[in-house]
């Protein structure tokens, strides 16, 4: 220190606060204590607040230590094989390149690979590597479709960590249990306490991991609080009734009925429909079957229709929402909403004894057949009905690939979703047979992985027909996609015949053929990847 700066420094009090003022305000409008105003009052400032600095650090005391973390917790989960944990380590290093429906390359997606070595990896049981955990957080961060996978096989050192760093606090939300303050499900008094006292998301977390363990109890604790919870947090509480629902659930949804929100009297009324022994869904096939009977007068038997002719309070009470959207009759909204909450075991009594495929292939009078029938496909979707969902998809050759009902892909989506797995992939593989690989893109998205064979070889096969019409790959990208993600990987031998690039036909796009041939390298070589990820996923056999 020079001795300038010492004499300032000397004769400076220590004013942290004057000082920083001084240097904000700017020694032009306000002199530096103890030196005169001049071109030399910067300097002085700084000598000061130099001197000041070294003062407060030198007369800090020793602050009381922050307590050691606690050890991360043990997983008793068998480590992986090391062949699966360098290839975790490979998925977790790549990046995904930019979405678009242009050309790719040959190189496979290893990101888009990650979900299923996840499953695969969780369903052998293993436990994620130490080393692996941020970038398994970190992954799991920027895609909200692989958080629970992710999280069950990080296992409780992934909570561990989140409360270290807030990048993850995700975790903590998304994990029963893993929350601060979140108890042991089997601490009643813990689990009272964080109820009463807890944030909304902690709550919600607490009801949805209560009620996967002990339906009556969560149900019970929702009860306690009911009346005095608000309109949407009584919705998002009430929408965690859904799994597990069951008969002992109905007097608190019949309540619910007259809860003054109508989206929670709706949510209510729909929950208690998915009840078909529920008082409500008797009170629905009441109103119900007094609009549908079957006129045995014509030549055919023929479904008449007589729409009601309005909404009572009784009818609002049960769910029925009296105000039709725009461009929608009010008596055919009213109708679509009776026959969908009307457990389907109704109709065939109610209609002649007929099987659902019958009832479906009755004529129905005055236009009301596409309603009558678009209603029914979402009381199959409700209550998981196969054999409603079976005939009113119809055969997959049929003109627009569905019965009269299924008016959208998505609507024969979700109808497949009702029918077991191999059901489903043989009706989708008979849907491509016939009308191509155009429009089946949602309906491959509700199919099992991997992929049945029939409906394997029926993708490759329209893939193949595609190629050989000389178009680009790139219309059919989402299809490549998810066959790389779902055909069974022993379809790959099968496959290499298609890697050479064929003769093109005279009005075939320019360059075509060739990425074609592109698009099934990449397709092959990201099928033998996963053979090889569940290959070195697989336990190790004990040795003789």
């Amino acid at each position: 220190m020079s001795r300038t700066t010492a004499t300032v420094a000397a004769s400076l009090p220590d004013h942290w606060e004057e000082l920083v003022t001084t240097a904000l305000l700017g020694t032009d409008r306000r002199t530096p204590p103890g030196a005169a105003p001049g071109p030399r009052a910067p300097s002085a400032l700084l000598d000061a607040v130099a001197a000041a600095t070294v003062r407060r650090r030198a007369g800090l005391r020793p602050a009381r230590p922050a307590e050691r973390p606690r050890p991360a917790p043990e997983d008793p989960r068998p480590p992986l094989p090391p062949a699966a944990a360098r290839r975790l380590a490979v998925l977790l290093a790549d990046r995904p390149g930019a979405s678009g429906g242009g050309r790719r390359g040959a190189s496979p997606d290893l990101m888009e690979l990650l979900p299923q070595w996840l499953q695969a990896a969780n369903a052998h049981g293993y436990a994620a590597p130490p080393h692996a955990l941020p970038a398994l957080l970190d992954a799991a961060r920027g895609r909200t479709d692989l958080r629970p996978a992710a999280l069950r096989f990080a296992g409780p050192r992934a909570l561990w960590l989140a409360r270290l760093n807030p990048d993850w606090r995700f975790a903590l939300r998304a994990a029963p249990g893993g929350g601060p303050s979140a108890p042991d499900l089997r601490d009643p008094q813990g689990i009272r306490r964080l109820w009463q006292e807890g944030l909304f998301a902690e709550r919600v977390t607490l009801l949805t991991a209560l009620r996967s363990r002990d339906a009556a109890a969560a149900r019970a604790l929702l009860e306690e609080t009911w009346a005095t919870e608000r309109a949407e947090d009584r919705l998002m509480f009430l929408d965690s009734l859904r799994a597990g629902l069951g008969p002992d659930d109905e007097p608190f949804l019949e309540r619910a009925l007259a809860d003054r929100s109508r989206n929670v009297r709706a949510t209510a009324a729909e929950l208690l429909s998915a009840l078909p022994a529920s008082a409500l869904a008797a009170r629905m096939a009441v109103r119900a079957a007094a609009c549908v009977a079957v006129d045995r007068t014509r030549d055919v038997p023929t479904i008449v229709v007589e729409a009601p002719h309005e909404c009572d309070a009784a009818m609002e009470r049960d769910g029925v929402a009296a105000k039709a959207p725009a461009g929608r009759g009010e008596r055919s909204w009213w109708l679509g909403q009776l026959v969908e909450a009307t457990p389907l075991g109704t109709w065939p009594g109610r209609l002649g004894g007929r099987t659902p495929e019958e009832i479906v292939a009755l004529p129905v009078a005055d236009g009301w057949q596409g309603e009558l029938h678009a209603a029914w496909c979402r009381a199959a979707v409700r209550q998981r009905d196969a054999a409603w969902s079976r005939a009113l998809l119809g055969e997959p050759s049929a003109p627009e690939a569905g019965g009269p009902g299924a008016v959208s892909l998505a609507e024969r989506a979700r109808l497949l979703a009702t029918l077991d797995a191999g059901e489903r992939a043989v009706w989708v593989a008979g849907f491509i047979e016939t009308h191509g690989l155009s429009e089946a893109f949602q309906l491959l998205g509700v199919c099992a992985v991997p992929w049945a064979p029939p409906l394997g070889r029926a993708v490759v096969d329209a893939l193949n027909i595609a190629r050989d019409a000389g178009s680009y790959p790139w219309s059919f990208s989402g299809v490549m996609g998810l066959a790389e993600r779902c055909l069974d990987p022993s379809e790959a031998n099968r496959l290499d015949a298609l890697l050479a690039i064929p003769d093109e036909p005279e009005d075939a796009a320019p360059g075509a053929a060739s990425y074609w041939s592109e698009a099934f390298q990449r397709l092959v070589t990201t099928l033998r990847l996963r053979g090889a990820m569940l290959a070195e996923l697989a336990p190790e056999e004990p040795a003789p």
